[in-house]
């Protein structure tokens, strides 16, 4: 069975680290190794606006240029509008139990990731997130640290 591999910003900022770092090969391996099982990766536009914003706030243009490069080798799943309708609801839902996933004051990324994966057109039994976050993430959708994720 292929899966649907969205990446959270743990995993996707670890991919747009410059190669040559130490702790990146172990990622790129795990990236390969998926695309290679015929799995989909994908980054999430959310996930694309905060990693992107801190590499343009720390001028680290090669970082943009990688993150970029990883948009065309894995695919791009824009916001759309049912999904950033659910992730208010989901906001809402998580607030009212007294579960939040985040500051009441700030963008929750975290529903809007969720949101994202689940308004899908894909079956979700296929769709997990590979985060470092799953405390957060699998209140609302299938997740797991990446290197747990087997190919």
């Amino acid at each position: 069975m292929s899966r649907h591999i969205l990446l959270d910003s743990s995993p996707l900022g670890l991919l747009s680290k410059p190669t040559r770092s130490t702790d990146v090969l172990p990622i790129v391996e795990w990236a390969t190794s998926c695309l290679g099982a015929g799995h989909t990766l994908y980054v999430p536009e959310v996930i694309d606006y905060e990693i992107r914003r801190e590499l343009l706030r720390a001028d680290k243009t090669a970082g943009v240029v990688r993150l970029d490069r990883l948009k065309e080798l894995f695919t791009y799943l824009p916001i759309t509008t049912p999904a950033m309708l659910l992730a208010a609801e989901l906001w809402a839902q998580s607030r009212k139990i007294g579960r939040p996933t985040g500051d009441p004051l700030k963008l929750d990324i975290d529903v809007i990731l969720a949101a994202q994966a689940i308004t899908m057109a894909v079956p979700q039994s296929e769709v997990i997130v590979a985060t470092d976050n799953v405390g957060h993430l699998s209140r609302f959708i299938s997740s797991d640290h990446w290197s747990n994720i087997a190919p």
